[in-house]
């Protein structure tokens, strides 16, 4: 696929030493509309099904934001019930395929990471990021609220440091925070450190026994088996929020800045 459409795109591919690498991109700072959403869902579950990948890496494209969350353009044009559900539950099946992957996930947050941003780089199992990678929940700031990415986020970070983001929704919180917290596992000066960390840490993991990993990874994500049903109902909240004329209005205001 062009990784210079102004849609976006997904693309991902298997190296020979085993490791899954699942990019996505959107011009407008790695932002996610609906039909990446759910791209990037069926590309991980796809990918993570193949007996030649062995781990994988979820990144976006570029050296500036990691991913900006929801597509503000996509949200102002919602007008009913059902599209604003379809829309949310776009970060459910994300979420949810991370999940289910049958393979541990890595992730590199190379910048800024806003909202859903905040909820893929919680879906991830180890993640790098650099010292720019700070992150915010900023939905309650335009009148939602972070239904949808809440349980991931709070499952990595927990209920206290969830709240946190949630409830002061414009103010950043700086990568070390993120460390200390638990979001990232490691964070570095630049680029070019992080990703020699993630090619150790991959290789090795390529290597290791994809009977243990998987069993591993179902252990770390035990208890969340109702996240199906959960999520799409935390999606149906976001969904009716956005038609609010309150809502509306917030997000307008916040484009026009």
């Amino acid at each position: 696929m062009d990784q210079n459409t102004q849609n976006g795109f997904v693309v991902a591919e298997i190296t020979t030493q085993g490791i899954g690498l699942v990019t996505f991109g959107h011009p407008m700072s790695n932002s996610l509309p609906g039909h990446i959403l759910q791209t990037l869902a069926d590309t991980i579950t796809e990918i993570a099904q193949d007996d030649r990948c062995k781990v994988l890496v979820l990144q976006s494209q570029g050296n500036k934001a990691f991913c900006a969350g929801a597509s503000f353009d996509e949200l102002i044009a919602i007008e009913d019930l059902q599209t604003g559900l379809a829309f949310f539950s776009g970060f459910a099946k994300v979420i949810n395929a991370c999940r289910k992957a049958p393979k541990l996930i890595i992730g590199r947050v190379q910048g800024r990471a806003v909202g859903g941003g905040v909820g893929l780089a919680s879906a991830t199992d180890y993640c790098f990021a650099t010292e720019r990678a700070e992150v915010k929940l900023s939905e309650l700031a335009v009148g939602i609220g972070p239904f949808v990415v809440g349980p991931v986020v709070e499952r990595k970070i927990g209920r206290s440091a969830m709240s946190e983001l949630a409830i002061n929704a414009t103010e950043w919180r700086s990568a070390q925070w993120a460390k200390d917290k638990g979001l990232y596992t490691e964070i570095f000066s630049d680029e070019s450190q992080m990703d020699a960390a993630i090619q150790k840490l991959s290789t090795q993991l390529a290597a290791s026994n994809p009977e243990a990993m998987q069993a591993l990874k179902q252990i770390f994500w035990d208890g969340t088996e109702h996240w199906d049903q959960l999520l799409l109902d935390r999606a149906a909240i976001s969904g009716r929020l956005v038609l609010s004329d309150f809502t509306k209005a917030a997000i307008s205001a916040f484009k026009a800045k």
